[in-house]
């Protein structure tokens, strides 16, 4: 899947030619189903934020899976980075689950000189008071701005793997040492 759109680069930046986006599941693609009381992982939700935001670039889709990041596995975690190394693309976000993004941005790293943001959401993007939509517009910029390496946004930052955790109890990603905000 893929959209083209036409605009004008960042100032001082080389124009973003290509995001490759891969999708794994996880909080940002759950439905919720009424009649089951339960949330499943529909389709990916980053394919309408993109496009009712009417972005300037070429992005392609790769569905890679539709997991709950706590169901991933070291195999799952080899297919991305699989996905990644075969793509002749430099710019890549991943949709992650907020659970294990650390550990799949971790297990990703050493990937030469492409640029690869992990980001997903606290919230399901088809809620009003979700993050999704936030942390998709960041994680475009980020990918745009940041050199080659693995890194995630969330929570209107952007982290080294190495440095942030999930703080479950407060739903939020912090750094690993508070001392170093």
């Amino acid at each position: 899947m893929s959209d083209t759109r036409s605009g004008y680069p960042a100032a001082g930046l080389p124009p973003l030619e290509r995001l490759v986006i891969i999708t794994t599941g996880g909080t940002i693609d759950k439905v919720y189903f009424d009649q089951l009381s339960d949330y499943q992982i529909g389709e990916p939700q980053i394919v309408r934020v993109l496009r009712d935001m009417q972005v300037a670039f070429t992005f392609e889709i790769t569905q890679l899976m539709r997991k709950d990041s706590l169901a991933m596995d070291d195999s799952d975690r080899a297919a991305i980075r699989a996905a990644i190394e075969a793509s002749t693309a430099r710019h890549f976000i991943v949709t992650h689950g907020t659970d294990t993004m650390i550990e799949t941005a971790r297990a990703l790293a050493g990937l030469g000189d492409k640029v690869v943001v992990l980001t997903g959401a606290l919230q399901p993007a088809g809620f009003i008071a979700s993050d999704a939509v936030f942390n998709i517009g960041t994680a475009v910029g980020a990918v745009q701005a940041l050199p080659a390496g693995i890194w995630i946004v969330m929570n209107g930052r952007v982290w080294h793997p190495g440095r942030v955790r999930k703080n479950r109890q407060r739903n939020c990603f912090e750094p690993l040492d508070p001392t170093v905000a």
